[in-house]
This record gives structure tokens, C-alpha cells and sequence, in this order.
């Protein structure tokens, strides 16, 4: 099991802030396929990857990177300054 936490507008199109995932997944890619396959509203929030972020285990990370060891996965929007 992968504990998965949603910010910002992630959050508000999926509509929970986090949840447990058991997954298969290899990479974060693989993950963002199968959450995207199960639901609209999973589609719409990661329709456009290069308009997120992730974090793996609090450290940020590819999508590319693997999953093997990780028990948090985070997706959120670019971080502006200000």
C-alpha cells in the first residue's frame, strides 16, 4: 500500500486530499496510468503531467522515478513565489 496525498487543484478535481493505493505501479508514470484509468475525475486532474509535481516520500521526484520502497507519493501544482 502507497499512501497518495493530492494539493491545491489537484485536490479539488479528485476530491480528497489523500488516500491509500494498492498498487502494482513501477514508476510514478505507471501510478498516474492506473489512478487515470479508474475514474473521470482521475483523468482530468493528471491530463496534463508537465502542470505537476511529485514527491516521493517527501523528496521531489520524476515521473520517471521508481516506486519500489516509497510509502508516500504527493501531487501537487509547480510552486510560485511571491
Amino acid at each position: 500500500m502507497i499512501d497518495v496525498l493530492y494539493f491545491a487543484w489537484v485536490r479539488e478535481r479528485i476530491g480528497l486530499p489523500k488516500e491509500q493505493v494498492e498498487t502494482k505501479a513501477a514508476t510514478v508514470a505507471d501510478l498516474v496510468a492506473e489512478l487515470s484509468a479508474r475514474e473521470e475525475r482521475y483523468a482530468l486532474a493528471f491530463s496534463d503531467t508537465s502542470a505537476l509535481r511529485v514527491a516521493l516520500d517527501q523528496e521531489l521526484a520524476e515521473f520517471s522515478a521508481p516506486l519500489k520502497g516509497v510509502r508516500e507519493v504527493a501531487f501537487f501544482p509547480p510552486m510560485t513565489g511571491g
